[in-house]
């Protein structure tokens, strides 16, 4: 190429030389600009906001449970620095800091960890708060099953997991078979099962609902009731469960209920107690809803008519 600037002056040559490294440098920037962009994450949360991230966060904050395991789930335990105080699987997380709960969190505690973005879920009171002392939140609150699946895909972009929808095939797959090891007698059963022994309980429209109805046998609180509605007590004695499950906290007052004794479930003592561990698996809609199905079908399985 050399020939062909061969008739111009030193000047030109120059102007030319340089007009070459101008355009290396603008294409280097481009190249910069463009690798930037494609590292970049944005994340629309359950409230609507569009969240946008330089890069996948590695200091986080989550002050709900489910979402802890979540972040565990997919493989990124080591980005949590922080917790809340009900957040306790897998185990490597009770050596966490806590942060107070999720609806009463420590703001001081949060900002002191230098979170880049922190977890919560939509009922929490504090985003606000958070955001205008320049932190970042995604607020994520899984109710259903099919919200489990979403969120599991939300974070696992935040994360830049390839394949997140993987976790939740291997959910879902684990939930079919233990279903299918059901004997046909389980369809007959009417279940109540008590979240809280105000009474509240988990009607057919909640994540809990869906499981009884995934493993074939009915729930006795109908979805117009709402997800976790509180009953009045003589609903249940009216709907007469065929069985009963319960953490070991409520059932120690139920036996003792007025009219309660009447109840099949108590007076043929087809009730399922769980421990504080189950209960955990049992209430938390996240990644180990198919050991939450397995503990309900061993109840079921042992209670068939």
């Amino acid at each position: 190429m050399t020939h062909i600037f061969s008739h111009l002056s030193p000047r030109s040559n120059c102007l030319i030389a340089s007009l070459v490294r101008l355009s290396s440098v603008l294409l280097l920037l481009i190249i910069c600009l463009e690798n930037s962009y494609a590292q970049s994450i944005e994340v629309e949360d359950d409230r609507g906001h569009k969240v946008q991230f330089a890069k996948s966060p590695q200091r986080i904050v989550s002050i709900l449970p489910s979402l802890t395991e979540t972040v565990c789930a997919l493989g990124h335990c080591q980005r949590l620095v922080g917790v809340d105080r009900y957040s306790n699987f897998p185990e490597s997380v009770r050596k966490l800091p806590q942060v107070g709960g999720g609806l009463d969190p420590n703001l001081e505690a949060i900002v002191a960890l230098k979170p880049d973005v922190v977890l919560m879920a939509t009922s929490s009171r504090v985003a606000e708060r958070l955001q205008a002392l320049g932190i970042k939140v995604l607020a994520l609150e899984p109710k259903t099953h099919a919200d489990v699946r979403r969120i599991l895909g939300k974070i696992g972009q935040l994360l830049e997991v390839k394949d997140a929808e993987k976790v939740w095939r291997e959910i879902d797959n684990q939930m079919e078979t233990t279903a299918r090891t059901l004997p046909p007698a389980v369809k007959k059963l009417r279940v109540y099962f008590e979240v809280s022994n105000a009474p509240f309980a988990a009607g057919e429209s909640s994540f809990i609902g869906e499981i009884i109805q995934r493993l074939g046998a009915g729930n006795i609180v109908p979805a117009s009731l709402g997800p976790f509605p509180k009953l009045n007590p003589e609903f249940i004695v009216r709907a007469n469960p065929d069985v009963i499950m319960v953490g070991q906290r409520g059932f120690a007052s139920m036996e003792t209920r007025p009219g309660w004794q009447a109840i099949r479930a108590i007076r043929e003592k087809r009730i399922c107690v769980f421990a504080p561990e189950q209960s955990d698996i049992l209430v938390r809609p996240g990644p180990r809803m198919a050991e939450a199905v397995k503990i309900m079908a061993d109840c079921l399985n042992k209670h068939a008519l």
